[in-house]
């Protein structure tokens, strides 16, 4: 689907072909040291976690400009019984096409899909500092409902890291 915004960026769904595309984006992310859980991503954990995504037809977008995956929108369905009802979101974009206002579209259509789905409780943990990330999520209906001290720990830092979560 093409965006509203700018006539360059698209979303698509995740496939198997473009699970090497999502590893590379992910991996980029994460050695930023600042955003995600991972500090880096092995391609191997990187397409066990595609494979998953896809056996669980799980809400997962990846963000085009033109045919370069440049980031992801993603929410992981919990899989106990009594949780199924609930889902983990997962973003991140290449620093070159952050503040462009394409995070909020690419969100907005992942928790679409993730209301499709029948996911009724989505979530996330966020770092605490990572006031960009926070905003957006607010915007998109997201509200805290826990702060965890000390949560985690890069290069010997200690950082808090805010729990939020959306009812659809």
């Amino acid at each position: 689907m093409p965006s509203p915004y700018t006539t360059p960026y698209s979303l698509q769904a995740l496939t198997a072909d473009r699970a090497e595309d999502f590893w590379r984006v992910t991996d980029s992310v994460a050695r930023e040291r600042r955003y995600l859980s991972f500090l880096e991503i092995s391609q191997q954990l990187s397409a066990q976690y595609v494979a998953r995504q896809l056996a669980a037809n799980a809400p997962h977008l990846l963000l085009l400009y033109g045919d370069q995956v440049v980031g992801w929108c993603d929410v992981s369905p919990h899989e106990w019984p009594i949780h199924r009802h609930r889902g983990t979101l997962g973003m991140g974009m290449l620093p070159a096409h952050r503040g462009l206002g394409l995070g909020g579209w690419l969100l907005e259509q992942t928790l679409a899909l993730a209301a499709k789905r029948g996911l009724h409780r989505v979530e996330l943990t966020v770092h605490a500092d990572n006031r960009r990330a926070i905003q957006l999520y607010r915007r998109h209906g997201f509200q805290q409902e826990g702060h965890l001290r000390d949560a985690i720990r890069i290069d010997g830092r200690f950082g808090d890291a805010l729990l939020m979560a959306r009812i659809n």
